[in-house]
């Protein structure tokens, strides 16, 4: 069969780099940064969190073949920044809100074990079993 080894798809090869950057030549303060071994799960949440700077102008996001396995991000800032400024602090901003995310979870989840937990004593103290 030609399908790729399913390994292909999030595995970045030996010797390539996982993000690159590429300049525009033509606009000025606009570049591409592609990035190895995304979809579109990666590609949309790093495009949303571009738009919420202020000094981004564009920020976009391709897959260019669907058995090729990056992402092109395509980012226009204002002359107040860059696009690697730009693509550093959405990564940035992004990692702790996702650090934030994880915390969350985990407190809900320990008060949600404990809960259950301490419901769970009180029940078989009362040895009541209600259908």
């Amino acid at each position: 069969m030609n399908a790729p080894d399913r390994y292909e798809r999030f595995v970045v090869p030996e010797g390539t780099k996982k993000v690159s950057y590429e300049r525009d030549t033509k606009i000025i303060n606009a570049a591409t940064f592609t990035i190895e071994r995304e979809d579109h799960t990666i590609g949309n949440i790093l495009r949303m969190q571009l738009h919420r700077d202020d000094n981004v102008l564009f920020a976009g996001y391709k897959l260019p073949h669907p058995l090729q396995y990056k992402i092109l991000v395509r980012i226009h800032t204002t002359s107040q920044s860059s696009p690697m400024q730009a693509y550093n602090q959405a990564i940035n901003d992004l990692d702790k809100e996702l650090d934030h995310l994880k915390n969350a979870f985990e407190v809900l989840h320990l008060s949600f074990f404990l809960h259950s937990l301490f419901k769970f004593n009180l029940d078989w103290g009362n040895c009541s079993h209600e259908a």
